[in-house]
């Protein structure tokens, strides 16, 4: 099964490099129509694990791999200072939460890195399109997160 993860994230890069895709729904159609079959699921954490967000192309918002986020990469941190460094994101606390605010189709990118770094102080997120929500335990590590994310993206 990992084989065909491979080959499918595979064709999405090559996708993405051809022509603006905006939508996980138009993803999935253009994989069907190279043979791929793939739930709103997979499509789901393939976007997240490749790291996709969208950005202005040809006038229209679509995915694209950003640049900084290759393969390479070995860690959530290296990960998420690439992200955040590339993207704007603004910070706010809400209680115990930090709430991150993005560019549409960006915050499971963001999301996916930050459970990779599997930092203790983090104790869950949750993801939508453009917002992520990251709940702490206590303010200190919440004020210890956010300093850090901070440091990542300047």
């Amino acid at each position: 099964m990992e084989v065909m993860k491979q080959l499918r994230q595979r064709e999405i890069r090559d996708l993405l490099g051809q022509r603006p895709i905006r939508t996980q729904q138009e993803l999935a159609a253009a994989l069907r129509d190279r043979g791929f079959r793939a739930t709103q699921a997979t499509i789901s954490r393939d976007v997240a694990e490749l790291g996709l967000i969208k950005s202005n192309q040809e006038g229209v918002q679509s995915y694209i791999v950003p640049a900084r986020v290759t393969e390479a990469e070995s860690t959530g941190e290296e990960r998420l200072r690439a992200l955040l460094h590339d993207l704007p994101v603004e910070i706010r606390e809400a209680g115990l939460m930090l709430v991150l605010r993005t560019l549409p189709g960006s915050a499971h990118a963001i999301a996916a890195a930050l459970d990779r770094t599997r930092w203790p102080e983090v104790v869950g997120s949750i993801a939508g399109d453009d917002t992520l929500f990251v709940a702490f335990a206590d303010r200190t590590s919440l004020q210890r997160i956010r300093g850090r994310l901070a440091q990542l993206g300047s």
